[in-house]
């Protein structure tokens, strides 16, 4: 029996990717836009409520991995990161779920053999895997759940 992963590129556009139990990969984005005449920590409470309602919907989760990033272009970027990698973490905590980051360099080396690879460079990776993603964070998740498969499953 396999175990369920949820692998994830956070941000504003989440791309996500998970292997349910039964082996099918399932990969997409997820839009955390912040809604007008929102609080600040609303879009968080919506990523929360989008993270139990994947757990209900995948029968449980075993591991959670995301994609650690270290620079981000800007300060908005940055302070977003930190609120769902806070939010992710503290959510995994509370439902006992083990979770990692990965470094953005380890999951392009393993995608492309380059870990400096561009964001066309991840997305042909993946369609070469035969993925229809839709866009670089979709394709950075498929990715990094690819890394954890490969590497972390012994």
């Amino acid at each position: 029996m396999n175990t369920s992963i949820l692998a994830l590129d956070l941000g504003t556009q989440t791309g996500w990717a998970i292997r349910l139990k039964d082996g099918q990969i399932i990969s997409d984005c997820e839009t955390f836009k912040p809604q007008r005449f929102e609080g600040g920590g609303m879009r968080y409470l919506r990523f929360r409520k989008w993270l139990t309602e994947i757990k209900q919907s995948s029968d449980g989760l075993d591991a959670v991995y995301f994609e650690e990033v270290r620079r981000h272009v800007g300060v908005d970027a940055a302070h977003a990161y930190g609120g769902f990698m806070a939010t992710l973490t503290s959510w995994c905590e509370h439902h006992d779920i083990p979770y990692q980051g990965v470094p953005v360099g380890t999951i392009k080396k393993h995608a492309t053999g380059k870990g400096n690879a561009s964001k066309e460079d991840m997305v042909a990776a993946m369609r070469d895997r035969s993925y229809p993603v839709s866009d670089d964070n979709e394709a950075d998740a498929l990715a990094l759940l690819h890394w954890a498969i490969e590497t972390q499953e012994g």
